[in-house]
């Protein structure tokens, strides 16, 4: 599994389908599309600043949040934005792996 981070920021269309329909509304349509393609949710939480919404989430692969961003996207309620999240065993496989890197400049 792929986790996410997800930021997101109602539009005023979309606030005003949250006003009508409540958070646990939206935590249910969430849920639904997040297993329905496989995932799971592990944590939303509302609120106010910035994000109105932020969630963590599992997908099997990164196509499965990438289908999922463009069709949120699309709808035009939300604006959104995932960060993969890695585990500390992730990173330091990362740092023990071998890059043939040369920086630019003389």
């Amino acid at each position: 599994m792929t986790k996410f981070l997800i930021q997101a920021t109602y539009t005023s269309e979309g606030a005003k389908g949250l006003l009508s329909e409540g958070a646990s509304g939206r935590r249910a349509a969430v849920e639904q599309v997040v297993t329905g393609l496989g995932g799971t949710v592990e944590a939303m939480y509302f609120a106010f600043g910035e994000d109105d919404t932020v969630l963590i989430v599992d997908f099997p692969d990164p196509v499965s949040m990438a289908a999922v961003s463009l069709t949120v996207k699309a709808s035009g309620g939300l604006h959104t934005r995932a960060t993969p999240l890695l585990t500390i065993d992730e990173i330091d496989e990362a740092a023990r792996r071998q890059v043939n890197f040369r920086a630019p400049g003389p």
